[in-house]
């Protein structure tokens, strides 16, 4: 079953805090921030990378985004648009759509220390305050928290394995989908777009149409 997945237009409100979250054998790093929109204030938390060499965190900062999805996008009322269910843009679904068409590399993250000089954090911290300071439209893509008003999950979700899943019954809290990929996208003023796309390197693809990684899958 699928988990409820959107896309929320916003402002930040608040500047960008680095948090750090325990995950079985590794820590993961998240930049937090209040968003406001006119569902009222959210929390954010957006994947950075973790601190297990092994588990990194790959990741596309595109500071000249270019998609037909913008068009759609800025179309948008602030606020949140449930995609649950959506097999089209404006989801996303880096392998079955064309959102990450000409955004050239993958790049490894740093091993997290908790340190904002790490990359990605560095960098995507000084694209917040730029959108801050512009009061630039942010549209973040994820899932929905199931305890108050917050996105997360804001990489790839599917191509995991193991308690992630996805067996077409059982809706637990987190597991594998297709149209479900996280991102962040900026709108830093015509005709200046940002695009943060990421995914781990333990998920696998292609993937099926439950999401699950194929037998003789790699990393993206």
């Amino acid at each position: 079953m699928a988990l409820t997945y959107g896309l929320i237009k916003c402002k930040l409100k608040s500047g960008s805090v680095l948090k750090a979250s325990r995950h079985k054998n590794e820590i993961q790093y998240h930049i937090h921030t209040t968003l406001q929109s006119n569902d009222g204030d959210w929390d954010s938390a957006i994947n950075v990378g973790t601190n297990d060499a092994d588990d990194l965190l790959r990741y596309k900062l595109i500071y000249d985004y270019r998609n037909s999805l913008i068009g759609q996008l800025k179309l948008m009322a602030q606020g949140f648009k449930d995609l649950t269910g959506t097999e089209d843009l404006p989801a996303l679904d880096f392998l079955r759509g064309e959102v990450l068409d000409e955004t050239g590399d993958w790049r490894d993250s740093d091993v997290m220390d908790g340190s904002k000089h790490a990359e990605p954090v560095a960098s995507l911290l000084r694209l917040f305050d730029n959108a801050r300071a512009k009061n630039a439209d942010v549209y973040i893509f994820g899932r929905k928290y199931t305890d108050g008003p917050g996105i997360h999950d804001v990489h790839m979700n599917q191509g995991s394995s193991g308690s992630f899943i996805n067996n077409g019954v059982d809706d637990h809290n987190d597991h594998n989908d297709i149209w479900q990929d996280g991102a962040v996208l900026v709108d830093l003023g015509e005709p200046e777009w940002a695009g943060y796309f990421t995914a781990f390197t333990q998920q696998l693809v292609p993937t099926d149409d439950f999401g699950n990684p194929k037998r003789g899958g790699h990393p993206i």
